[in-house]
């Protein structure tokens, strides 16, 4: 967790605020849900490995019986979000009589996990998502990329790779090549290791798990002939007809095709068989952003068709995408990126122990100067006045007035 200053918090301020101006303009609209979650939707087996790093909160007042406690269960009954998925589902559940449909849902804000930090991790972090509920058709990948990749072309991204694979075909190859279904989670789990550790240790894990020669082989075979563009997608609809319906690479197809014709940011969209995602809840198309800049990925999604089903009792199409905002605004920071179309900004440097009558002239003068839109910071002028204009300086003020009693 981490202080904020305020050169940060400026750029912080204007990327929230471009966030909800783009996505606006594609009918988004905001919600919000409590930071507060109960424990036992927090530990509903949704969110993968972020369920263990949960922020427990104990039970409040007469509630709390420390003396009796024999289990964790009696001690806890709620926790911090660690993302903003869990939330979303409850409260759509809670709402969806309220709500549209399909519902177009923004949601920023903080969540909490008890992470190891390192560059651009924390325990306490902003998180911003996009999520599109009740559209079952593939018009909300396509949505939910081009609203993605808009925002980050306006904030002066480029060159950067939407990466887009689908649960099913990552299935469909575990099949085809003859590994057990039970087996298929510790398979992915393996495969996501394959851009640190390559195609040989990703065959070395497989046998160190016991997997038949055959299947490793014939899955890593696959990985090798297939390409990572439209062509690829087309091999793997032919090579796997006899376990993969043929509208889950067409579909897929239409995806990046379309988001391709329509763009305006400057990307690349690839598809990539090797993409997994952590999250046990995806159903369908997955996809991350990778920039070159920061070396990993700075956001991803996908589709979790039955997510929502096991809060209501009834399944709800739903697809959504998240920005690494975090690491969005550190790449901005390390880049020096400055916020366009700041107002002006002047410092009026004032005498100590300046005269009531005189000052009131000078709260006049930066009221006037306020109300044609420039920003005025009023302070005490210091004895080292040259460390004082640097300071301003450095939080962008260009232009310094000074008065002293002898001239106002």
């Amino acid at each position: 967790m981490k202080d904020i200053l305020p050169k940060e918090m400026e750029i912080r301020n204007y990327v929230m605020n471009m966030i909800r101006e783009t996505y606006g303009k594609f009918g988004f609209s905001s919600i919000e849900t409590p930071c507060v979650e109960h424990i036992e939707n927090l530990s509903s087996k949704q969110g993968g490995e972020n369920e263990k790093l949960i922020f427990k909160i104990l039970k409040r007042g007469e509630k709390l019986k420390l003396d009796t406690a024999k289990e964790e269960g009696d001690l806890v009954d709620s926790g911090l979000r660690y993302d903003l998925t869990v939330p979303l589902s409850r409260y759509y559940s809670n709402n969806a009589n309220e709500l549209p449909t399909p519902f177009k849902a923004l949601q920023m804000g903080n969540v909490w996990r008890a992470d190891r930090p390192q560059r651009g991790r924390f325990r306490q972090f902003m998180q911003c998502d996009i999520d599109i509920l009740g559209e079952p058709t593939y018009l909300a990948e396509i949505e939910l990329v081009l609203a993605t990749t808009t925002l980050l072309g306006k904030l002066d991204f480029h060159n950067f790779t939407i990466r887009i694979n689908d649960r099913k075909i990552l299935k469909a190859m575990a099949q085809y090549s003859g590994f057990p279904e039970e087996s298929f989670d510790t398979v992915f789990i393996i495969l996501d290791k394959m851009d640190k550790i390559g195609l040989e240790g990703v065959a070395a894990e497989l046998e160190k798990e016991g997997f038949s020669k055959e299947s490793i082989d014939t899955y890593l075979g696959l990985f090798r002939e297939v390409t990572g563009d439209i062509q690829g997608v087309r091999y793997l609809k032919e090579k796997l007809k006899d376990v993969l319906a043929p509208e889950v690479a067409e579909d897929l197809e239409t995806i990046i095709t379309s988001v391709d014709a329509v763009k305006t940011a400057d990307f690349r969209i690839a598809f990539d068989p090797t993409l997994v995602r952590g999250m046990s809840y995806y159903t369908g198309p997955i996809f991350e952003i990778a920039m070159d800049e920061f070396g990993g990925s700075v956001g991803g999604g996908g589709r979790y068709d039955e997510m929502i089903g096991k809060f209501t009792g009834q399944n709800t199409s739903a697809c959504g995408f998240s920005i690494g905002f975090e690491r969005i605004v550190m790449l901005l920071l390390e880049r020096g990126y400055e916020v366009p179309g700041t107002a002006e900004k002047k410092a009026f440097l004032i005498e100590k122990n300046m005269p009531a009558d005189k000052l009131l002239t000078i709260l006049k003068q930066a009221e006037e100067e306020r109300s044609r839109g420039v920003q005025v910071n009023l302070s005490i002028m210091k004895k080292n006045k040259k460390f004082q204009k640097e300071q301003l300086a450095a939080e962008g003020y260009t232009e310094f007035v000074e008065f002293f009693r002898d001239r106002v």
